[in-house]
């Protein structure tokens, strides 16, 4: 059994991608990606936000409840705002924090009430960092321990990695944070990185993500899966776990 746990839809012609590069500016939907799912035994996955948009967050809802092998969406909602009249239907939440000017950012008292409800509805807080953020992360973990979080791409591995091992390693050290290893072929090192993570980690806290159709930009579908094993826990058991997804 195979579920991945992190991978993407968009439409640039309907919506705007500050992030995206060229190779990447077309449509990618569940027509693209049924076929490379069913070719190596992938039974569900989660679709996780791309961009700051609530409206986002509704179409991927729609998207899921007209696609049988989306088992759950982590979307984004505005954390400093109504968060728990945002929550339904979804198995998480998302903000792209890496992109954030201020690596305290997730320590803020808004962003903090934010958490919190997130938390309390039961979901999964997905932690998209780098190393600069990593200090503030772990004490954001440590003020919120009945909050589950998922390390999304391992905080994507700096060549110059001493910073970002000791604060992935610290994340590691808490209970409530489990791993994802995905993105890694675009970053450095892909299975030296999914190596230390499953060391500090262990396979019962990690898990596989693709990052399609990211990782289109260095491999294949198939070489991301490569990269993290044949581990059940990885594969499909973590994150059926973690984000309480119903497989049949």
């Amino acid at each position: 059994m195979i579920v991945d746990a992190h991978q993407h839809f968009w439409d640039p012609a309907t919506a705007d991608y500050p992030w995206m590069t060229d190779e990447l500016r077309r449509r990618y939907g569940p027509d693209d990606l049924a076929p490379l799912l069913n070719e190596h035994g992938v039974i569900g996955t989660i679709v996780v936000q791309a961009r700051h948009s609530f409206d986002e967050t509704r179409e991927l809802l729609a998207l899921a409840a007209a696609t049988p092998f989306v088992l759950g969406i982590v979307g984004w909602v505005d954390l400093t705002g109504d968060v728990a009249g945002s929550l339904d239907g979804l198995v998480g939440v998302r903000h792209q924090v890496q992109d954030e000017a201020d690596p305290s950012w997730l320590l803020r008292d808004d962003v903090q009430r934010g958490l919190a409800a997130v938390g309390e509805a039961g979901l999964v807080f997905d932690l998209l960092v780098r190393e600069p953020q990593l200090p503030a992360t772990v004490e954001m973990v440590r003020r919120n321990p009945g909050t589950k979080f998922v390390l999304d791409h391992v905080a994507k591995r700096p060549r110059d990695d001493g910073a970002w091992a000791e604060g992935v390693s610290a994340l590691a050290e808490l209970p409530n944070v489990t791993c994802k290893l995905s993105g890694l072929l675009t970053e450095f090192d892909p299975a030296g990185t999914a190596a230390r993570a499953l060391e500090w980690f262990g396979a019962e806290r990690c898990m596989f993500g693709s990052d399609w159709p990211m990782c289109l930009l260095a491999g294949s579908y198939g070489d991301t899966l490569a990269v993290v094993g044949d581990d059940e826990d990885v594969l499909a058991g973590t994150a059926i776990r973690t984000y309480g997804l119903e497989v049949h």
